[in-house]
């Protein structure tokens, strides 16, 4: 399978803050997640894979060039879709005129052509019969979709998405969930998100970073597999558990070092996140 992105030793500091701290990776074509804590790491990962930041140290290819070169970055933004956290909107622009806009910035110069794409995402995304609605008038997952509109400009073979369901009630993250995946067929797409279920449901592989460093890199199965035989059932939360909370059912779920005779559980892909976070000194509570 042809490699989309690949990375080794990306290092960046701001201050005395270690951002990336010897990150390598290899991604190819189809959906993978990237979960983890707030700080650890994966924004700053994304800004440096779409060449919004350079890093400090370290080797990177995206779609075949180096962004760390002028000539790179031009390449690989021409072939490039990203959707930051928090799209910059100019709430006066309609859906079409945004989209229109990065469109040039792609350098689509025939505007014939650019009209006819820039129709053609707006109709992928559901949003054909609203584009001449102004931004400001939109509901937020209409807002979210003009973003993923205009990152799917130009047919982009590397698409970064960095929390794209966040804010949305879940008929629009289930509406996204299906965008998502039908942008993965035949093209790299990396996708943050703090919700587990959006990546045991899209992903074919996860990475969990954690204070700068990817600590797994696997399949979501991989992932759940780490908690088999470590999640359990109590009627009072254990005292010796990693994490745990009290489900509807009134009973607590615990996860850790289940004592001897406990009841164990089915592990979900959520369990396996803590567990490996928990090796790795970060956060828990922050999942």
């Amino acid at each position: 399978m042809s490699i989309t992105v690949s990375a080794s030793g990306l290092s960046l500091s701001y201050g005395r803050t270690r951002a990336l701290d010897d990150v390598g990776l290899r991604l190819s074509p189809g959906v993978t997640g990237l979960i983890g804590p707030n700080g650890a790491g994966k924004t700053t990962l994304l800004r440096v894979l779409a060449t919004a930041v350079p890093a400090d140290g370290g080797t990177c290819t995206v779609l075949g060039h180096d962004p760390g070169t002028t000539r790179g970055r031009q390449e690989v933004r021409r072939r490039l879709g990203y959707l930051p956290q928090t799209p910059g909107f100019h709430p006066d622009f309609t859906a079409f005129a945004f989209v229109d806009y990065v469109a040039i910035l792609k350098e689509l110069t025939d505007r014939g052509e650019r009209h006819r794409e820039v129709r053609r995402v707006l109709d992928d995304v559901g949003l054909g019969e609203v584009r001449g609605r102004r931004i400001k008038k939109l509901s937020g997952g209409m807002r979210q979709r003009v973003a993923l509109a205009a990152a799917l400009v130009g047919d982009p073979g590397f698409l970064v998405l960095d929390e794209p369901t966040v804010g949305l009630d879940p008929e629009q993250r289930m509406r996204f969930r299906e965008l998502i995946a039908e942008a993965g067929q035949g093209r790299t797409v990396l996708l943050s998100t703090h919700q587990t279920e959006d990546v045991a449901m899209l992903c074919r592989r996860v990475l969990v970073m954690a204070e700068g460093r990817i600590r797994f890199d696997g399949t979501p199965a991989e992932l759940t597999a780490r908690a088999n035989g470590r999640v359990w059932s109590s009627e009072r939360r254990d005292e010796g558990a990693m994490a745990g909370w009290r489900t509807g059912t009134g009973e607590f779920r615990n996860v850790g070092d289940p004592p001897d005779g406990a009841e164990l559980l089915e592990p979900t892909l959520e369990d396996g996140y803590l567990l490996v976070l928990d090796g790795a000194g970060a956060e828990v509570a922050a999942a």
